[in-house]
Formats: C-alpha cells, structure tokens, sequence
C-alpha cells in the first residue's frame, strides 16, 4: 500500500480502505494487527497507573483477535500491565519497546542483551527520584525508565539534560515520547525490530500508533513492502496535538483519538 496520507479513514489513496479492508479479509489467516497502548488504545494521564481503555477497545480487540491470525502489541508499558488490562484475549505482547514478550499464554521472556543494564536501570531511577524536582514522575519498569514531566512542561530542558547526561555517562539510549524521555539499553532493539521480525511469514499487517516510537515500526511496514511488493501494510495514525503531526505525516490512514479506534476496528471485523 503506498498512498499519501489520508485526511479521514476514508479517503481515496493509491488502495482505498474497502480494498485494503478486503484484501486483508482475503488473507486473514496470513494477517496481523500491531497496537501501541498510551494515546493510540488508552488516553494519555498525568498517573501512568491510572491509564485505562478508551470505552469499547477491549471488545473490539477481543472481536479482532478471533478474526485475524495474530493480534500484537507493542507498548513502552511492561508486559505485566499490559496483560492487567487485556484479561484472557489471546495477544501477543512486546513490552518495553520489546525488551520483553509474551507469546499467547506462555512466560515472560526478556531479550537478553538488555540483563546487564538492570542493576545500572534501578539506581538512575533512584537518582531521578533524589535530583529531578518533585513534579518530574519517575516510572521504574525494570529495564528502563521514564521521566515524565506532563503536569510541569517548563521542565522539559532541564529533565532532558538531565537524561542526556545519564545516557552518555552509563551508554543508554533517550527515547523521547509525549512529555516524556525515557532512558533504556543501549541494544538494536525498538518497535521497528519487533514489527520487522513479527511480519515475516505474514502477507499483511496493520499498525496503529500515535508518538514518535511507533515511526520505526511505520517504517518496517514500508521496509518490507519495498521488499515484497505484494505485501499489505497500513499504517494507522492516531492524532493527538504533541507528536501527532509527525506521525500523521508517514502514515495512511488517520483517526482522532482513541475513541475513534473501536468504531474502526469494528467496521474492519465486519468486512473480515
């Protein structure tokens, strides 16, 4: 699929919906669908915990999973919280941008160049906590950390200089998100790899995003459509006002927020 970006979820393109849409009928058995979690599946909060679904995403993911081969998400969020929030739906689950995954029903497995830096992980989150002002959120998760500075937008330099400086002294990696910037292992591992390694042996696969992580895993779409011409790949952006231009500007198709992903994807399992 390569089209301009489209103004609404139904405007013509290169392949419109109803083709994409029966296209990915036709080859439901050989298709998956890739879901971010914070601002595509659940509106963004100040309090990470207090993050819920937008009403009706968990029937319609559900209804989806019964219908496509595999259904996937690819989340900064561990993938214990993500499996709180999705109670018995068979999902594949890539927490913290892939550092680790559930396969189905199976354990928790951590990518292994990621081990080392856990010990180096807890102490920056203890620092972050005792040397960044009080209105900085740290949110430990292992194998990384978040500095979250929503509720104080002027502290948006300091917490990065502070990150980069970390990053630099303990060779990590920044991932910049939506008042956010997370520090992780420095490992070839991003939404991109796990998309990339998830749609081989696939013909078809959708990803719904809206920050800048999710533009890697955008790219792995277009990556392998290059590659295998008769590849389907959409690439879904839901708009919010901080990232949302930049994301909006590599996908395909655009929705407003995610309140607007059930009614989609229950018109997508109707066509199925």
């Amino acid at each position: 699929m390569v089209c301009p970006p489209l103004e609404t979820a139904d405007d013509p393109c290169d392949l419109s919906l109803a083709e994409a849409l029966s296209t990915t009928a036709a080859r439901a058995d050989r298709c998956v669908f890739f879901f971010d979690f914070d601002g595509t599946l659940a509106p963004i909060q100040d309090d990470p915990d207090a993050v819920q679904l937008a009403p009706g995403v968990l029937g319609a993911i559900t209804d989806l999973a019964a219908r496509v081969k595999r259904v996937s998400l690819v989340s900064a969020r561990p993938v214990d919280f993500l499996r709180s929030r999705f109670p018995g739906v068979p999902l594949t689950l890539h927490g913290l941008y892939g550092l680790e995954s559930q396969y189905g029903a199976g354990e928790t497995v951590t990518y292994p160049p990621a081990l080392p830096y856990a010990d180096v992980i807890a102490e920056l989150a203890r620092r972050a906590e005792r040397e960044l002002p009080d209105d900085v959120l740290v949110e430990y998760k292992r194998l990384s950390v978040a500095l979250h500075y929503r509720s104080a937008p002027e502290l948006r330099d300091t917490v990065h200089a502070w990150a980069q400086e970390q990053a630099g002294r303990h060779g990590l990696r920044e991932q910049e998100g939506r008042m956010v910037i997370e520090l992780k292992p420095s490992v070839q591992r991003d939404k991109g790899s796990v998309v990339a390694e998830e749609i081989e042996g696939f013909s078809c696969a959708w990803y719904f995003g809206d920050d800048l992580g999710d533009l890697a895993a955008f790219r792995a779409l277009a990556d392998r459509r290059t590659t295998h011409p008769d590849f389907l790949g959409v690439r879904v952006a839901v708009r919010n006002p901080e990232t949302g231009a930049e994301v909006a500007a590599a996908a395909d198709l655009h929705l407003e927020g995610p309140s607007a992903v059930p009614p989609f994807l229950q018109k997508a399992v109707t066509a199925l």
